[in-house]
């Protein structure tokens, strides 16, 4: 292979900027099929993206001898069903986050990819912008010394509740859709694997959360917490902030940094800004997909990843006495 032929599962509304935009620009790429529940809404789609085909089925891209790979920006609770399908088709994946409903089927969807020796990518498109390991080096290099605390949120409005994020049955919540990034995050600042100490939902139904803050501890003793919701007096509130003896560093807008972002560094009685240009975070992924499956080298989200995150995400969904989604 010279580029990864990719077909899209739903003509979802992130599809075009994950990835038939980056697809345009990277040769290495190519967006050439869609399906959609919707067969007119996949022609829409296709026609409106330049997509060249369009199939009448989820199965039909999945048997296409054409495609190589997939991109599933499906609901969350199809996550894992689909992503397994396409393994099972000899198709890499690159899947939209969160991963899965919870750790228990991450872990099957990473037994697949180890048995066919495919890639699957979870599509954490913020961990590839260099912003990304320019926060980790500074968080975990010393230059903030040991560190005390580390705090990050994702607080986005969503009134129309009628969305599918809301749906229990498909993965919903705000601890899935916008809290995924605060745990994730919280884990590469961190630098391990934290325990959760407490947790608080507000609920939209029983089974869904609106928003969602939880405390943690990581392994250093380090603590941490995390403040998300789609539906909350925190209206918008994008960033991350990472305390240690010897600084401080807080940063606006780690999750999509190519539109504007803002790093700044209290340590050793100065304080500095730090811009770190690049394309957008979705150009960054979509390349590292392509060199997965076409040089075999490794992801900074492989499914080893996305279980350790789904794992957070259980156990904050635990301790706040709410259903693990998927059960």
């Amino acid at each position: 292979m010279s580029r990864v032929r990719i077909g899209i599962l739903g003509a979802a509304r992130i599809a075009p900027a994950a990835l038939v935009r980056p697809a345009r620009r990277l040769p290495e790429a190519e967006a050439t099929a869609v399906a959609a529940r919707d067969p007119e809404r996949a022609r829409k789609f296709a026609s409106k993206h330049g997509v060249p085909t369009v199939h009448a089925s989820y199965d039909a891209v999945l048997a296409d001898s054409g495609i190589d790979a997939v991109y599933n920006p499906l609901p969350n609770g199809l996550h894992a069903r689909w992503t397994i399908a396409a393994l099972e088709a000899g198709k890499h994946v690159l899947c939209e986050k969160p991963f899965t409903n919870n750790a228990a089927e991450a872990g099957q969807v990473a037994a697949v990819a180890a048995r066919t020796g495919l890639v699957v990518m979870e599509a954490f498109h913020y961990r590839y912008h260099p912003l990304a390991e320019r926060m980790r080096s500074i968080a975990q290099d010393g230059e903030l010394g040991e560190l005390r605390r580390i705090e990050t949120w994702l607080c986005f409005p969503l009134p129309r509740f009628s969305d599918i994020r809301y749906r229990y049955d498909l993965g919903g919540g705000a601890l899935m859709d916008a809290g995924c990034y605060t745990v994730h995050m919280q884990r590469l600042l961190g630098g391990g694997e934290p325990e959760v100490v407490s947790a608080r939902a507000k609920l939209r139904t029983p089974d869904v959360d609106r928003a969602m803050a939880a405390e943690l501890r990581f392994p250093s003793g380090a603590e941490g917490r995390l403040t998300c919701s789609m539906w909350s007096s925190s209206v918008l509130r994008v960033g991350a902030r990472v305390t240690g003896e010897a600084g401080e560093m807080r940063v606006l807008n780690p999750t999509a940094p190519h539109i504007y972002h803002r790093l700044t560094v209290r340590a050793g009685g100065r304080k500095r800004a730090e811009r770190l240009r690049g394309r957008p975070t979705y150009e960054y992924q979509l390349q590292a997909f392509c060199d997965a499956v076409l040089r075999g080298e490794p992801t900074l989200t492989p499914p080893e990843d996305s279980i350790a995150n789904m794992r957070v995400i259980d156990s904050i969904y635990q301790a706040a006495g709410m259903k693990l989604r998927g059960t």
